[in-house]
């Protein structure tokens, strides 16, 4: 009897238990399975765990730079990247310390209202200030407080932060230094803050690096979280890239992986997001687009989660502008994403595409003077090379091969992108071809890296047999018989007349002083017979 009321209690007590559990419940589990319960768990918790409104600060906006004394138009955008629209949002400065403000106090209350921030949009918050005159030359902290609520519920005041860098006064004693020390401590100054300024640290820029086909990173900003947890920061960097296609020719497309790595060996990063942007480039109206575009889809990149001390790859896409000059080209990334206290961080690193320019020309007729020639004569081969890419061509040589041809190598140098070359050789026959015979002229030219390429032109040429050398030298013989003038007995002739004349009129003139004598002495004979008469 006593074991019998023990079991109705338990009974009893079941039957409690069970008319405590929903009915809705109790459905659900008869109808699906543990596997199908654990899933829905799981989504309504992902649900849950993400925000309908987060709002940033300062998202793409570079780290504002005023001297002492300016006056100042300090502008902030607030991003909502969350999924619902933030309404009637609030910001304020905030200003626990006026040393840590670098802007004269001058109004009650700095307050801006933006209205409501849609899902995905931003606005910005403009406020016209005055640099204090005796700030330093350094970064400097400015929080800000935000507030907002969704149009039912109010949601609490978060905090962002940005950083604002500022120059100071040059002191009267630093005026009257030499300009060689001046120049000196510019220097150091600049080595000093060269985060900030964009600078290695060995006097690189970072433009200057990423030209050089290396990839730069620069520093990491934080906002949110809680002030204790942001003292080791997990630094995000890009370790390398590739492309494929190896080699990225303009006007193709190709596909950019990156390797990004999470340098903290104690804290994950997640909820990344990676935005990759081309700067202008190419001349005239071109000038205006990006380098690089996106060959389908966005340009934004979204990761997870990279955890502790791990690397992943994130690909996009890309097209390279047909236009563009042959030489490497900057993509600048920016990195958002958080830890696991909802702290956010920022950065940006840059990558260096090199483009390669096809080598692209054409050939003009080929001109053979004579097109039919024998064995043993030369030809003269005459063409044009038209240089139609954006690219010089090197070292321009042409070469001649053919069965029954022979031919000197011909140099025709550099060829400039838009000009022509011209090719003037000589060929020699060797051996009978006949007619319609295909020959090659060879073009091989270099590019900028010296690498050599080829290229190949046919042509017709033909070669008859030599005529028979005995019957051409009796011709030739013949013909130098009929129409060759007498040359040697014609001058043995003019030699012998001329002689003949000079005789003659030497003996005439000997027979006339002869006949003068004569004359001479009749006429002294004549005068001594007068005188003895």
């Amino acid at each position: 009897m006593r074991y019998s009321k023990q079991i109705t209690g338990v009974m009893i007590s079941f039957a409690m238990v069970a008319a405590m559990i929903p009915a809705d419940s109790v459905r659900a589990q008869e109808n699906e399975s543990p596997q199908e319960v654990n899933v829905q768990q799981e989504q309504k918790a992902a649900e849950t765990a993400i925000p309908k409104i987060r709002l940033s600060v300062g998202t793409g906006q570079k780290t504002p730079k005023y001297n002492a004394g300016d006056k100042a138009s300090l502008v902030v955008k607030v991003e909502n990247a969350g999924n619902t629209d933030a309404q009637n949002v609030r910001i304020t400065p905030v200003i626990n310390n006026a040393s840590d403000w670098p802007f004269e106090i001058e109004d009650m209350n700095y307050e801006q209202n933006l209205g409501t921030v849609k899902a995905g949009e931003a606005a910005e918050a403009k406020w016209e200030l005055t640099v204090r005159s005796d700030v330093e030359t350094k970064s400097y902290k400015t929080p800000f407080t935000i507030s907002y609520d969704d149009g039912q519920n109010e949601y609490p005041a978060v905090e962002r932060t940005i950083y604002v860098r500022t120059t100071a006064k040059p002191k009267p004693e630093d005026q009257n230094k030499d300009q060689n020390k001046d120049q000196q401590g510019s220097q150091n100054q600049e080595e000093n803050n060269g985060a900030d300024a964009g600078w290695d640290g060995s006097g690189i820029s970072a433009q200057q690096i990423a030209d050089a086909g290396g990839v730069y990173n620069g520093d990491i900003t934080a906002s949110g979280g809680n002030e204790s947890d942001n003292k080791s920061v997990p630094r995000v960097i890009v370790t390398g890239f590739s492309t494929n296609p190896g080699t990225v020719n303009a006007g193709n497309n190709f596909k950019l992986t990156v390797h990004v790595k999470n340098t903290s060996t104690t804290t994950d990063v997640c909820n990344m997001l990676f935005d990759m942007q081309a700067p202008s480039a190419g001349t005239d109206a071109a000038a205006e687009a990006p380098a690089f575009l996106p060959a389908s889809g966005s340009s934004s990149i979204y990761l997870d989660r990279i955890p502790a001390g791990g690397t992943k790859d994130i690909s996009i896409d890309l097209n390279a502008r047909a236009d563009l000059v042959q030489k490497p080209y900057s993509i600048a990334m920016s990195m958002k994403y958080e830890d696991g206290n909802a702290a956010q961080y920022e950065g940006q690193s840059s990558l260096a595409i090199p483009v390669q320019q096809a080598a692209r020309f054409e050939f003009s007729d080929i001109e053979l003077s004579p097109e039919s020639i024998q064995v043993g004569e030369e030809a003269n081969l005459a063409c044009s090379i038209y240089n139609t890419g954006r690219v010089k061509l090197y070292n321009v040589k042409v070469k001649f091969s053919g069965d029954g041809i022979s031919g000197k190598d011909v140099f025709v140098g550099n060829v400039e992108s838009g000009a022509t070359g011209t090719v003037d050789g000589m060929l020699t026959g060797e051996s009978e071809v006949p007619a319609g015979t295909k020959c090659k002229m060879t073009v091989s030219y270099e590019d900028e890296s010296g690498k050599v390429s080829t290229a190949e032109k046919e042509f017709e040429m033909e070669v008859t047999p030599a005529a028979d050398q005995g019957a051409k030298m009796t011709g030739m013989e013949a013909q130098g018989q009929q129409k060759s003038f007498p040359v040697i007995p014609v001058v043995i002739a003019v030699v012998v007349l001329a002689a003949v004349v000079v005789a003659v009129m030497l003996v005439r003139r000997k027979k006339r002083k002869q006949a003068l004598l004569i004359e001479e002495d009749l006429a002294d004979e004549v005068d001594r017979f007068t005188e003895d008469e």
